[in-house]
């Protein structure tokens, strides 16, 4: 990869040096935004290599193009593994992003204008469980529910009575900041009361539950998308898991419903993190994030922050800074001054706009990746609290970012693409 370097370098120099930086600012930042990590040097050969070259419409054995032997062999490789580590009768690799993978499965259930109900973005849902922004508050009815305002989770309860009232035609479960367990078992109990489909967004948990230290959703759901990033430590891409039943239709509106060519290049970085979460390093990594997540929890409620839920049971965890009268964005602002990449978050009745917010979003596994545990979160923990306590203060900032240098440097990330 570095001779490719080189030779990019030669080509491209304004390209070049913008990753060069790239790679320096990863490095030397603590990048605790809860969607993203660092794949391993596998996983980066795969992506930039030939197989970014290859077009293969349709799926293995089943092209619309000659000359895709190897594709086949590599997209059949991650569709095994993905079936294994999930416990999955079917997997579509093929999605672009869990977005699409999204897209696909709805099409794959409903027709338009069909009833959707998911958990509402302001409450720890995403853009594409139903948002009238997104395609999906655009193509379909929209239905959403809630988190307890007592509790700020979900009350089982109270979605099933929602449920039963709304009617929908696809229940949707899954989040983008929802720090608790989901009971997909009750889900399922749910739709089978309301006569609809479950579909499950494990975009956020995979990795999580790959590992068997988050409830399984195979047994409950009709159908199941992710990312392959966030937890599960591989490239930027999405997959879809299903029952037998579904496979054809699923498959089908994959591709030619939604997608044109597949990138096998993509695939193929799929296939390698698929086998990389097989390993019993990768189920340890994945306990150390969720120690690391409630080790920053429990720092951030002793430095008597308000943490909603009162703690997680992931990768991630909000705080709730309004009680402070401080807002997402300027927290964000100042905390990435002083080395630490957060994002501005809404949190649970938020009353400021998703542009401002009252909270940030925290989370663990690009931390974990670089090898930090629960000393190093509480530590974290204590400069972030000095930052947002002192929140004008550009000399407090100064001062953290110069101790947030110290922890990088100790836990060096990709050194050898900084020679």
């Amino acid at each position: 990869m570095e001779e490719a370097f080189e030779i990019l370098k030669k080509t491209d120099p304004e390209v070049a040096e913008a990753i060069r930086l790239e790679v320096e600012r990863e490095h030397g930042q603590l990048e605790m935004i809860a969607s993203e990590n660092f794949v391993s040097r596998a996983v980066l050969n795969a992506m930039g290599s030939v197989m970014t070259n290859k077009y293969a419409e349709g799926y293995p054995g089943k092209r619309y193009y000659g000359g895709c032997d190897e594709v086949d062999k590599v997209e059949v490789l991650a569709q095994e593994r993905a079936k294994a580590l999930f416990g999955a009768d079917h997997a579509n690799v093929q999605p672009h992003s869990g977005s699409q993978a999204n897209m696909t499965a709805y099409f794959a259930f409903l027709s338009y204008g069909e009833k959707i109900m998911g958990l509402s973005l302001a409450h720890g849902g995403h853009l594409t469980h139903g948002h009238p922004v997104n395609f999906s508050g655009m193509f379909f009815e929209v239905s959403q529910y809630t988190v307890s305002p007592e509790t700020r989770t979900i009350d089982y309860d109270v979605l099933e009575d929602d449920v039963l009232k709304e009617r929908p035609k696809l229940l949707v479960a899954g989040a983008s900041a929802y720090p608790r367990k989901l009971d997909f078992k009750r889900l399922r109990e749910i739709c089978d009361k309301a006569s609809c489909y479950l579909l499950v967004d494990m975009a956020h948990i995979a990795g999580l539950i790959a590992a068997g230290l988050h409830p399984d959703p195979v047994p409950y759901a009709d159908v199941i998308t992710s990312t392959t990033h966030k937890t599960l430590r591989g490239p930027r891409g999405g997959l879809i898991l299903c029952p037998e039943e579904h496979r054809e239709k699923v498959d089908k509106l994959n591709f030619p419903g939604t997608q044109g060519g597949p990138f096998m290049h993509v695939i193929a970085a799929k296939a390698v993190c698929f086998k990389e979460a097989m390993t019993e390093e990768f189920k340890a990594y994945q306990r150390q994030i969720v120690a690391n997540a409630q080790a920053l929890a429990r720092r951030f409620m002793e430095r008597g922050f308000d943490v909603v839920s009162g703690g997680t049971d992931t990768h991630l965890l909000l705080l709730d800074l309004s009680p402070r009268g401080l807002t997402g964005k300027k927290a964000e602002r100042a905390l990435e001054e002083a080395g630490i990449t957060v994002n501005k978050n809404t949190v649970p009745f938020d009353k400021k706009s998703p542009f401002v917010t009252s909270g940030i979003r925290v989370g663990t596994p690009a931390l974990t990746t670089r090898g930090m545990k629960e000393p190093e979160m509480e530590k974290i923990a204590d400069l972030m609290c000095r930052v947002l306590e002192n929140i004008d203060d550009e000399q407090v900032q100064q001062a953290v970012k110069k101790e947030t240098a110290g922890l990088c440097e100790a836990f060096p990330l990709y050194a050898e693409l900084r020679r």
